[in-house]
């Protein structure tokens, strides 16, 4: 008999820790994407164990993790500080993501079936409810729209076969969504550009022209960098 076995109480503080790890993470990598925690804000032990209600431990884990994703820097005998932002590496950054995200597509194309196209119209529609709306409106439900345009891509892309292909992706697109809060000072704001983007960028998915759903993406990602860096 295992000691996992013969101990369920045990067992379950393990299941219920390693929850309480998972959801301290999500939390935090959203607050430092959303630029809740500013680029290069130290992080203290004391404020952040009441902030998300987590013991030290369980703490330092996460921003360990967060700091190999390359979302905080540690310094021997300062602590642990949100990573800075710079026009480089955004531009590495871009790079990156967009040469993931034409993989993806191209894969999920290849191997999407009805549900998969069924759900990217759902999420567009939810999204384009948002987009839709005037800029002051949009700005009122800001959060609301960073979840949605997390969920579009993510629908587009959802039938690629390859894990690792998504993982790395996934990364690379959270990283993208730090600097992309910029472009929401300006007063123009990007919404309505962006709301042809996307439907173009859907219809292109579903008529199964992996070339132009590609191009439409790298277009869509490379123009929202190149504003955020004059903006950065």
């Amino acid at each position: 008999m295992t000691l996992e076995s013969s101990n369920p109480i045990g067992s379950r503080t393990s299941k219920a820790g390693a929850n309480g790890q998972r959801d301290v993470l999500t939390r935090l990598r959203t607050d430092i994407v959303s630029s809740v925690f500013e680029p290069e804000t130290r992080l203290k032990f004391a404020d952040m164990t009441k902030r998300y209600d987590v013991g030290i431990g369980t703490l330092r884990e996460a921003l360990s993790q967060l700091a190999s994703e390359g979302f905080v820097t540690v310094e021997a005998g300062k602590g642990f500080k949100v990573a800075p932002v710079s026009a480089s590496e955004l531009i590495e950054i871009t790079d990156h993501f967009i040469a993931f995200e034409k993989r993806a597509v191209r894969e999920a194309i290849a191997y999407g079936g009805e549900d998969w196209e069924t759900n990217i119209v759902a999420v567009h529609h939810r999204l384009s409810l948002i987009e839709g709306l005037p800029w002051e409106r949009r700005m009122e439900r800001h959060s609301e729209w960073v979840e949605r345009h997390r969920e579009f891509h993510e629908a587009i892309v959802s039938a690629c076969q390859g894990k690792w292909l998504f993982r790395l992706r996934s990364i690379m697109f959270d990283q993208l969504d730090r600097y992309r809060f910029v472009t929401k000072r300006a007063p123009d704001g990007l919404g309505g550009r962006k709301f042809e983007e996307h439907r173009d960028i859907m219809t292109a998915t579903l008529d199964r022209d992996a070339d132009l759903a590609s191009n439409l993406i790298e277009q869509h990602i490379r123009d929202t960098s190149e504003q955020a860096i004059k903006l950065l």
